[in-house]
This record gives structure tokens, C-alpha cells and sequence, in this order.
């Protein structure tokens, strides 16, 4: 071996602890960079479907909303519909907005507790928004994907009696899925 070829072998050599120890460093840092925006950044992900939970649990029960002589807004929504995860911000700000003076019923069609309802109001696609004056008489009905402004000035419309409703219908909705996780057949117990 001549004298150059030894010089390189020792040092790539000594290299090596060197750069095992930068890869280390390196891989230590992304994970840790990952880890702090994740946990920055989670609601960013899991907003929308945490905002869905949110409105079924605080949801006014629609037996009340419809007796209490308030307006009411009804959406049928399911948590795995990526359109009523996207409207379900603007959503969020009309309630916040508006839930004072107007009911906010959120169902989710995934629970046969509230198939009268889907029946009651042709549900095929979701997310629907019905919007509904204090004496229970639909103004409008909203399929699918829908600009915040639409809404909203349904809701500030409620006040004026409509002599017909409106159905105003987008092309982007989910169908509405068949739920088999909650059928009863005669062996189970329900």
C-alpha cells in the first residue's frame, strides 16, 4: 500500500465516528422538530372532526327546537364526510354568531336515533342544512358544500315569512352511506 492510499484509509476512518455522530444529531433534531409541530399544530388537523363531535354533543334536541318558537337551523352531517369536515368551521362561526336567537340541531345520520328525521326531510346527501322560521316552516334547504355568505343570509332573511322554501343544492356533497354497524337482526340484542 503506498503512502497516499494509507493517508485516505485513515482518513476515512476517522471520519466515520464523525459523521455517525452528525446523522445522529440530525435525525435527533427532525424528530424533535415533528414532534413540536405536531403537537403546535394538531387542531389543524383535527379540528374539523372535533368540531363535528362538538356539535352533536351540544346540540339542542330537535323535539325542543322545533316547539320553543325560535328559528331553527338542523344540519344532518357524518363524521367521516370530508365535506361536512370542510364547512364545519364556517359552521362553527354562524353558531357562535347567531345561537342566541336561533337553534342549532346538528345530526348525524349515522345514528339510527335520528332516521325519522332523515326520512322526514329526504336526507341523500350531506351535509344538508335545513333552515326553518320560529313557527317551524322550512325557508331553505342547503346540499352540500355551500359559501358561508348563502347561509348566513338565510339566517338573517328568517325574520320575513317565505311563501316557498328554497333548496339550493351544491355539487359537491358526500352520499349518504348505509350503516350496518347499528342494524339489529333477531339474534342480537340491540
Amino acid at each position: 500500500m503506498t503512502l497516499v492510499n494509507k493517508y485516505f484509509l485513515m482518513q476515512s476512518e476517522s471520519n466515520e465516528p464523525h459523521l455517525n455522530t452528525n446523522l445522529k444529531a440530525i435525525l435527533v433534531v427532525s424528530i424533535a422538530v415533528v414532534i413540536i409541530y405536531l403537537i403546535l399544530f394538531k387542531n389543524l388537523y383535527f379540528q374539523s372532526t372535533f368540531l363535528l363531535k362538538k356539535f352533536g354533543e351540544s346540540s339542542v334536541d330537535p323535539e325542543i327546537a322545533f316547539k320553543n318558537n325560535k328559528p331553527t337551523f338542523l344540519e344532518f352531517y357524518a363524521e367521516w364526510c370530508e365535506v361536512c369536515k370542510e364547512m364545519a368551521p364556517k359552521i362553527s362561526v354562524l353558531k357562535e354568531e347567531y345561537e342566541r336567537d336561533i337553534n342549532f340541531v346538528f345530526l348525524n345520520v349515522d345514528n339510527q336515533k335520528w332516521d325519522n328525521y332523515i326520512r322526514k326531510f329526504q336526507v341523500n346527501g350531506i351535509p344538508q342544512v335545513n333552515v326553518f322560521d320560529k313557527s317551524g316552516n322550512l325557508i331553505s334547504t342547503f346540499i352540500g358544500k355551500q359559501e358561508e355568505i348563502k347561509i348566513r343570509n338565510s339566517l338573517d332573511h328568517l325574520e320575513r315569512e317565505a311563501e316557498s322554501n328554497e333548496k339550493i343544492l351544491s355539487s359537491e356533497f358526500s352520499v349518504i352511506q348505509e350503516n350496518k354497524n347499528n342494524k339489529i337482526n333477531p339474534r342480537t340484542h340491540g
